[in-house]
C-alpha cells in the first residue's frame, strides 16, 4: 500500500474568509471518495489553529500501488479539485511512502 500525505498552506486570508475556505477545499477532497476507484482511503484534517505559519490543512490517502496513485494524479475528478486549489493555495507539501 502507498500512504500519499499533502500538506496544503492557505494563502493570506482575513479571519472570517480561511476558515470557510478550509472547509471548502475540505469537502472537495472529500468528495473523491467514491469516485476515484484507485482511491481507497482518504482523511482531511483541517489545522484547529488557523493563524499559524504551520501548514492549514492535511490531506491522507491510501493506495494500492504506485501505479493506483498515478492514476488517482491525472483522474479528471482530482483534476477538478487541483484546478479549485490554485485559487486558495500558497503552498504544498507532499510525501508518499509504501506502509
Amino acid at each position: 500500500m502507498i500512504n500519499h500525505v499533502v500538506l496544503f498552506k492557505l494563502k493570506d486570508y482575513s479571519e472570517d474568509e480561511k476558515p470557510l475556505i478550509s472547509a471548502e477545499m475540505k469537502a472537495l477532497l472529500e468528495g473523491l471518495n467514491g469516485k476515484i476507484e484507485e482511491l481507497k482511503y482518504i482523511e482531511v484534517g483541517v489545522n484547529f489553529e488557523l493563524n499559524t505559519k504551520n501548514f492549514d490543512i492535511a490531506l491522507i490517502s491510501h493506495f494500492e500501488t504506485l501505479e493506483d496513485l498515478d492514476k488517482y494524479s491525472v483522474h479528471r475528478e482530482h483534476k477538478k479539485v487541483l484546478d479549485r486549489f490554485a485559487e486558495f493555495r500558497l503552498e504544498r507539501a507532499a510525501v508518499d511512502f509504501e506502509f
